[in-house]
């Protein structure tokens, strides 16, 4: 998730795009990079200091021309290459006449790579986005004309983008289009802008024109041109802007958690891309080993913290499913004080969202010195469990602001599953047909999240019939069984009431003596074996006066006889749904705290990363 954006006939084009960098920084702050035309040359600069790269930008442009009036500018959130500075945007092409900008992921890139090599092109960077700057190079040999090159250049990619290009030998000038990622572009007192949002155009327009898919955006001073996908003119939407900065910010919501809870098709769909070779077969990220090692593999043990622990719960499941491998979980500040024992036949996993949890570092140090192999799944590039395992695996869910984690717990999930995938593939223990049936099941997913984060007034109605009780026991088995524990760290984080989870079989070994009238119990009953037994803990708590919230798949014809409540997801194949089911339980938990008035972004006591012990 990157930000853009671009100026063109601004006397002051420079401060502008800065300014909108500063304001874009929360999609993004790996690096951060400008290009501008200057008199029939290209005028570059690019940063790559972390959490302070438009800072170091800034320092950088202190030689700037004072005639600069066309550019673009860009902070990135890494997903291919690490966060370095000849990996940051804008990239350029052989001949460094073109600059271009990129806020997606371009899955075939590793092919167009090959054939643009094949072509003489030289590669700078490790990125998908320089595949496009050279493409562009390459169409631009036919007729010159920058926005046929550029759509002619959209025909190549698959995948999703917003990206912008400026061009030295096209003065007065930028040229964008989009599939899948966000655009912009607006037009005041004769200067035109693109941004990826509207904080990057905040102050500047009142009015924003939306780009549809596929179109190419010809934009000049006092003037932008919008065309389709065939080369005709057409009329882009036009939004008004009424939204102050802070909430430009969230995207329009009133609060991050809700954005990031609507942001879940997005980034379950940028994990999932790029995964598949032109063989079929399925890739990792960054592997500082040989992957033919993990054959050898015969344990697999999976350590996190929080809602990364409950990830790596489902993702037990399907490692000892698909690649047959015994499979442990570990919360890691536990983990890290046993007297396990590794070796190179074994494999921990590491899971964090931001690559820093100390607890969860110390425990993948304490398993390399024991010479086992390591793999961090984090959602940031470049973060220090990556930079400490052998190889990392990223879930390209994007920033993530509110402390109450949603996009990244779902993109964990994911990426788990595909790394399950990969030492099933290794190990021979699914047929490549089988691989690619599942495989076509979680690429169902995003669609189904979308359904459901669109649909609110449900469990909204769910919430306003429970949010007076002050005990909460969710209850799930097998793969329920990580989201009942998800939905009750959900409660009790944003909303301070008292909400457990447990395995549903657990309820006669103690708990089911706190079950009385005045008590809710949220239960997750997922299709398969389990469902039966399910339904008879459900009884035990119903005849003990407990209120019940059943989240349940849409063909279940038994809950509605046996629920005060029912959140209802669609159907999809067993290792598919505690994605799906997750969902609901965020928005429950949700909608419980802002009826008690909570600031769901900033929940009390906590830290969006920990990093002390």
């Amino acid at each position: 998730m990157c930000g853009i954006i671009g100026v063109v006939g601004s006397a002051g084009a420079l401060e502008t795009v800065l300014e909108g960098l500063r304001r874009l920084e929360y999609r993004g702050y790996d690096s951060a990079g400008v290009a501008f035309q200057d008199h029939g040359d290209l005028w570059s600069r690019r940063a790559a200091e972390g959490t302070r790269s438009v800072e170091a930008l800034v320092e950088t442009c202190g030689d700037a021309p004072a005639t600069l009036t066309v550019g673009i500018g860009h902070t990135r959130w890494a997903t291919h290459g690490n966060p370095t500075e000849i990996n940051a945007h804008p990239h350029l092409d052989c001949g460094k006449r073109l600059g271009l900008i990129h806020n997606g992921i371009i899955e075939n890139h590793a092919e167009l790579k090959a054939a643009l090599e094949a072509l003489g092109h030289g590669f700078r960077s490790g990125t998908d986005t320089e595949v496009m700057v050279h493409l562009l190079e390459d169409e631009l040999r036919t007729d010159g004309d920058l926005v046929a090159a550029t759509r002619r250049m959209l025909g190549h990619l698959r995948g999703a983008f917003a990206v912008a290009v400026v061009s030295a030998d096209h003065p007065d000038q930028l040229v964008a289009a989009r599939r899948v990622s966000p655009l912009i572009v607006g037009m005041s007192d004769g200067v035109s802008y693109l941004g990826s949002d509207i904080p990057a155009l905040m102050g500047k327009v009142d009015r924003v024109f939306a780009i549809e898919e596929d179109h190419v955006v010809d934009l000049r001073p006092g003037s932008i041109v919008v065309t389709n996908a065939e080369g005709q003119v057409v009329s882009p939407q036009s939004v008004e802007i009424t939204w102050t900065s802070e909430v430009a910010e969230k995207g329009g919501y009133a609060d991050f958690m809700t954005k990031e809870i609507h942001e879940q098709p997005e980034a379950i769909a940028a994990t999932l891309a790029s995964r598949i070779d032109a063989t079929g077969s399925i890739q990792l990220d960054d592997m500082d080993f040989d992957e033919e090692d993990l054959r050898q593999i015969d344990k697999v043990v999976i350590v996190g913290c929080g809602s990364s622990y409950h990830a790596g719960l489902v993702g037990k499941f399907a490692i000892e499913r698909w690649a047959g491998l015994p499979t442990e979980v570990d919360i890691a500040s536990e983990f890290r004080y046993r007297d396990a024992k590794f070796g190179p036949s074994t494999l921990v996993i590491g899971v964090s969202q931001s690559g820093e949890t100390i607890d969860t570092l110390e425990a993948i140090k304490q398993a390399r010195k024991g010479g086992s192999t390591v793999i961090a799944i984090s959602n940031i590039v470049g973060a220090s469990m990556t930079r400490e395992a052998d190889g990392a695996m990223y879930t390209r869910a994007g920033l993530e602001v509110s402390v109450a984690s949603t996009k990244t717990v779902l993109a964990q999930v994911i990426a788990l599953e595909l790394l399950a995938l990969r030492l099933a593939e290794l190990r021979g223990t699914r047929s490549a047909e089988e691989i690619e049936q599942i495989v076509r099941e979680l690429h169902s997913l995003p669609a189904f999240v979308a359904g459901l984060v669109g649909a609110t007034k449900r469990v909204e109605e769910v919430a306003a019939g429970i949010s007076s009780a002050r005990d909460y026991f969710f209850l799930g088995r097998h793969l329920g069984y990580p989201v009942a524990l998800e939905g009750a760290l959900k409660l009790k984080e944003i909303s301070y009431l008292r909400a457990e989870g447990y395995p549903a079989g657990e309820l006669k070994h103690g708990p089911i003596a706190l079950i009385e009238p005045g008590v809710v119990v949220v239960a997750v009953v997922l299709s398969g074996p389990m469902a039966e037994k399910m339904y008879s803990n459900i009884a035990e708590v119903k005849a003990r006066g407990a209120t019940v919230v059943v989240v349940a798949e849409a063909s279940d014809q038994v809950v509605e006889s046996v629920a005060d409540y029912v959140l209802r997801i669609p159907d999809v194949a067993d290792f598919a749904a505690p994605v799906l089911a997750m969902v609901p339980l965020q928005q429950l938990a949700y909608a419980i705290a802002k009826s008690r008035g909570i600031d769901v972004d900033r929940p009390r006591n906590l830290a969006k990363t920990v990093t002390v012990e």
